[in-house]
């Protein structure tokens, strides 16, 4: 942002920002015939698509005042923009001139460049720090100014002296012989580790202390670091120092600088290449590096030799060669990058042929306009190899293959680990996903294809193919830099809030994490093999379809292990095993899990009178746990048991008994059933239970019509069912491995069953090693680890959401806590929460005042809970979140079906019409996401529910919302319209409400008839009009059902 004045004199605050496609309009109105003479007709929109980069210079209000586009060939039909560089090189002659020198006398020049840290530096390094810098200089020490006209614009001070053994222990520095001169016998040899510092003879690195242009530099020459840290704010041009650096350094190969986790990515470091740091590494510093033959720029050519790397490469390499096809005759394109004659990386693409498939099912019109690209344009990444020194080009590399293969747009899918497709190990692509931007993708509508016949829409798009996650980058994005975060974000519990709060990092285009850490007692959630394994109820939150299609694991690092401890001095997890993760913001959503049962010991023989029974105990179970016992919390939970009932349960004899009073109960109950296991040798037992409990039989199921059902199917099965049963011993009272009986105390006679295995789902809490951690911590624990309205707990750097927590007393809402809400919503929150510190585009969050602090967050999504009952009932339920079950809800029913034909369909409607619960229980399955995409609709939206209700015209609701007039309301941009009607009708009124001020007018007639006439009358009626068959037009492969003008 900066002062301009106009040859009129006009003063002006403008601002020159990436162009939009909104602004396409305030662009076209600046075309003159003098532009058109120039540039000819121009497509705005098109120019927009397909410019390498697009500038606006734009005022205070935001008015355009100026626009300018970039492509990387020239428009038109002057030459093929896959041949043009010799015209390029035949007109056109640039040069640029500065000037490095280093001299005490400069340092007057420079001291304005280091005002705005002259304070943190002088602290750090004395009042003379860069005099004494400047004179400090020999032959291992060398400092450069940059002048332009005379004027010290820029400074720079190297070092040779490099602690080479701590940064081996502490960065993979393998690809680059640690850092060390290579041995003339193997020049690929890595050089072993040294016993002590490297010396200046054997050590092929040299480290800037600090540069700058036009602004400052922090600088530390403390020796005890590897190498000296640095911080740039600023310096567009700083890559101009290395030339003249490496000149000084006639024998060293490689610059690297090393700066704060914290501290924000500087241009330089946009030319030089990041180092993993091992996962021991404690360092609080990023490392990066740049070798000197980065310097030259590399050459892309469409001609391939002689290679060595992946045997799938040298597959496709074959046939471009033989065919410049594939096996399914996609025609493929190879290229190459050179540098000296030398070849140093090579892409292979081929054309993407199911671009339709793309667009219909990921979001890549959140990056393009779809229709301003030929489908010969799309193309998918098959392979891309780039040697590491010059990964600093990998944009460029793609930018240019873009530019030779006439290509706009380039896709690389990621398949899940357990698809054996050859492309799905990308071991030598992950380096470009930093170029590119992953995409989301889309909830897809489940069809009634038989019903909907020819208007279906194409088999392209509704196929069913193996699922993966997409990655995509385009001509704009080849431009468009991402702002990189170094900070530390580690997240603990791979539950449903900390996964939604990942996901929201991952995806933001503009943004690149690099130390994302989840801390998981399994590692990431696995997939089911078979839906046999799933013993638990399920939130619907993300399927395994959900998990490969967002491949998170592409993104984030994953440390398998319980947390066992937070050193919040040190900033470090201790994790079971003794590893140290160290963290910057530390996310805790460990959830609620269930907990093996605590026997009470009652000596069910000697059996006290019913008021001395001992109540429900909340004691920890710390004996050794039988390997019969089964506490099922999550996959790996669920698979280990599935594998274990296989082998030594389904085909011989004896009992199994489930304990508990959730959904989850009834779920593993219809598992067992489903592995051939007979009714009568499986034992439900229930827990007894309080008053206001929330932990019962009958609250599991907040309709009394599913919990009749439930009755019926475990009757039916032969299920046993005892109620009001809590453990008292096992094995009464004996070694309990392996469980071969087990005692309940009730409230009549005593119960004691066989047992050959136990499945223990009886009550949630927090695991107790993650409470002694928060509370050895000193973290406020009351019941839940304590939060406030931000997610914050008494530490400023450590933020929890989910089950685990709740709220401080503070608030006087103890009613309420996360539990009550949709668990994905709170970590969605809770990622916007964090997203103002490093997204610059976000406005950084302003204090609130003191007052409004005193009101809890409420969340709208729905509460989702369904699985597999006994029975054979597929179940789903979604309700507004609550927080207490309540017997009286106003509104009213909507009911069709029953429990006996399987088909039981009930709605409840809010005073004011909107859905606010959804009950299924069917025998068939039914499409789970489009009845969830009914939550918080009105009945009016839904074709007049209620009316048609009331007249007898809805005989089955599964019929009803498989009709074609609803699909457009499945549709994930549904939302987006209903927004844009909401904003037409708010503008509308807004116009009737000043004509009838103006006007005055008389109402003579009823107020309802009146409005409604004016508003036919007016240009509300029109814009809606407009608006719906735009939304049926754009989103015409989707809903094809829909007949649209012109088409009759």
């Amino acid at each position: 942002m900066r002062t301009i004045t106009s040859s009129g004199g006009k003063v002006e605050t403008v601002t020159v920002r990436r162009t939009e496609s909104s602004d396409a309009h305030a662009i076209n109105s600046l075309i003159s015939p003098a532009t058109v003479a120039v540039f000819g007709r121009v497509n705005v929109i098109h120019l927009l698509e397909k410019a390498n980069l697009a500038v606006t210079l734009s005022n205070a209000k935001n008015e355009v005042l100026a626009h300018a586009a970039f492509s990387d060939h020239p428009i038109g039909d002057i030459v093929d923009q896959a041949c043009w560089e010799p015209f390029l090189h035949d007109n056109y002659n640039l040069f640029f001139d500065w000037r490095f020198c280093y001299r005490v006398e400069d340092h007057d020049d420079l001291t304005h460049i280091f005002a705005e840290q002259t304070k943190a530096l002088t602290g750090s390094y004395g009042t003379y720090f860069l005099a004494e810098l400047i004179e400090a200089q020999d032959d291992e020490n060398h400092a450069a100014v940059c002048e332009n006209e005379g004027t010290a614009v820029g400074f720079i001070s190297v070092s040779g002296d490099i602690n080479l053994k701590l940064l081996n222990e502490c960065f993979e520095l393998g690809p680059f012989n640690g850092l060390y001169k290579p041995s003339p016998e193997d020049l690929t040899e890595t050089a072993p580790e040294p016993e002590g510092e490297g010396t200046p003879g054997d050590t092929n690195t040299i480290s800037p202390q600090g540069s700058t242009g036009e602004v400052q530099y922090e600088m530390n020459l403390t020796q005890k670091d590897p190498c000296p840290k640095s911080k740039i704010n600023d310096t567009v041009r700083s890559v101009d120092f290395l030339p003249n650096i490496f000149k000084l350094f006639p024998d060293r190969d490689f610059c690297i600088i090393s700066v704060p986790k914290l501290a924000p990515e500087f241009p330089l470091l946009q030319s030089f290449l990041r180092v993993v740091p091992h996962h021991t590494s404690s360092l609080p510093q990023e490392l990066y590096i740049f070798h000197r033959s980065g310097l030259l720029k590399p050459a892309v050519c469409d001609m391939v030799k002689r290679l060595s790397l992946h045997e799938s490469l040298l597959e496709d390499l074959d046939m471009f060669y033989q065919a410049h096809r594939d096996k399914d005759g996609t025609p493929l394109q190879a290229f190459v990058a050179q540098v000296q004659n030398q070849l140093v990386g090579i892409v292979i693409i081929r054309n993407e042929e199911d671009i339709d498939y793309i667009r219909a099912n990921y979001n890549i019109e959140n990056f393009i306009y779809f229709s301003h690209h030929r489908y010969e344009e799309h193309g998918q990444l098959c392979h891309f190899a780039l040697n590491p020194i010059f990964q600093h080009y990998a944009k460029h590399f793609l930018k240019e293959v873009l530019r030779l293969a006439h290509k706009s747009c380039l896709y690389y899918p990621i398949y899940p680990s357990y698809h054996n497709q050859k492309n799905s190990c990308a071991h030598y692509l992950t380096s470009v996903l930093n170029c590119m931007v992953p995409v989301r993708p889309r909830r897809q509508i489940v069809y009634p294809l038989e019903e909907l016949g020819i208007n279906a829409p194409s088999k392209q798009i509704t196929k069913d193919q193996v699922s993966y996650a997409l990655n995509h980058i385009n001509r704009k994005l080849t431009m468009e830099p991402k702002v990189t975060i170094n900070a530390r974000i580690v997240v603990v519990g791979a539950s449903d809030t900390g996964l939604a709060f990942l996901e929201v990092l991952a995806f933001c285009p503009h943004l690149r994490f690099n130390n994302m850490t989840l801390i998981s007692t399994h590692g990431f959630p696995g997939y089911y093999t078979n839906e046999k394994m799933r013993f638990l109820s399920m939130s619907h939150s993300s399927s395994d379809r959900d998990h490969a299609q967002m491949s998170l694991r592409s993104w984030i690092n994953v440390v398998t292990g319980k947390m066992v401890g937070i050193d919040r001095a040190a900033k470090h997890v201790l994790v079971s095993g003794g590893r140290k993760v160290p963290y910057d913001h530390l996310i805790l959503c460990t959830g609620q899990q269930y907990q093996v049962s605590c026997p009470t010991g009652v000596d069910g023989s000697h059996l006290p009178p019913k008021s001395q029974l001992p109540a429900q105990p909340r004691r920890r179970y710390t004996g050794p746990v039988p390997s019969n016992l089964f506490t099922l919390n999550d996959h790996h939970d669920c698979v280990t048991a599935y594998q274990w009932l296989l082998n030594n349960f389904v085909e011989l004899k004896g009992n199994a008994i489930v304990y508990g009073n959730t959904i989850d109960v009834y779920t593993c109950v219809e598992t067992l059933l489903c592995l051939d296991v007979q009714g009568y040798r499986i034992h439900l037992v229930h827990l007894p239970t309080t008053e206001g409990s929330s932990c019962s039989p009958r609250s599991c199921f907040s309709n009394p019509t599913v919990e009749k059902a439930m009755k019926k199917a475990l009757e039916k099965s032969g299920v046993h069912v005892h109620h009001n049963c809590l453990l008292a011993q096992m094995n009464d009272g004996q070694n309990p491995e392996p469980i071969t009986s087990l005692s309940f105390t009730s409230d009549s006679q005593p119960l004691r069953l066989e047992c050959s295995v136990f499945m223990n789902l009886s009550s949630k809490g927090v695991d107790y090693d993650a409470f002694k951690t928060i509370n050895d911590a000193c973290l406020v624990y009351d019941g839940r680890l304590v939060i406030d309205t931000t997610f914050h707990t008494n530490d400023s750097t450590i933020r929890a959401a989910g089950p685990l927590t709740k709220f401080a007393r503070r608030y006087l809402a103890d009613q309420w806590s996360h539990s009550s809400f949709n668990s994905r919503e709170v970590g969605q929150e809770l990622a916007a929460a964090l997203l103002p510190f490093f997204d610059p585009t976000l406005e950084p969050a302003v204090n609130s005042p003191a007052d409004l602090d005193r009101l809890i967050p409420i969340y709208t999504q729905a509460k989702i809970q369904g699985g597999r009952l006994p029975g054979g009932y597929s179940y789903l339920h979604a309700t507004k979140p609550e927080q207490r079950p309540s017997a009286v809800h106003p509104g009213r029913e909507i009911l069709t079906g029953r429990i006996e034909t399987g088909n039981y369909f009930h709605l409840h409607l809010n005073q004011y019409g909107m859905v606010e619960t959804i009950t299924c229980l069917s025998l068939k399955p039914f499409p789970v996401s489009n009845y969830l995409c009914l939550y918080g609709k009105h009945e009016l939206l839904l074709n007049r529910l209620c009316s048609r209700y009331d007249e007898g015209l809805v005989h089955d609701l599964y019929s009803y919302f498989r009709e074609k007039w609803c699909l457009a309301i499945y549709h994930d941009r549904f939302a987006d319209f209903e927004q844009e009607m909401h904003q037409i009708m708010e503008s509308t009124k807004v116009q009737l409400v000043q004509r009838m001020v103006d006007e005055k007018l008389d109402i003579i007639e009823e107020p309802n008839v009146f409005l409604k006439k004016v508003f036919e009358t007016s240009g509300g009626l029109a814009s809606l009009k407009t608006s719906t068959l735009n939304y049926l037009r754009y989103n015409r492969y989707h809903l094809t059902m829909y007949a649209q003008p012109g088409l009759l």
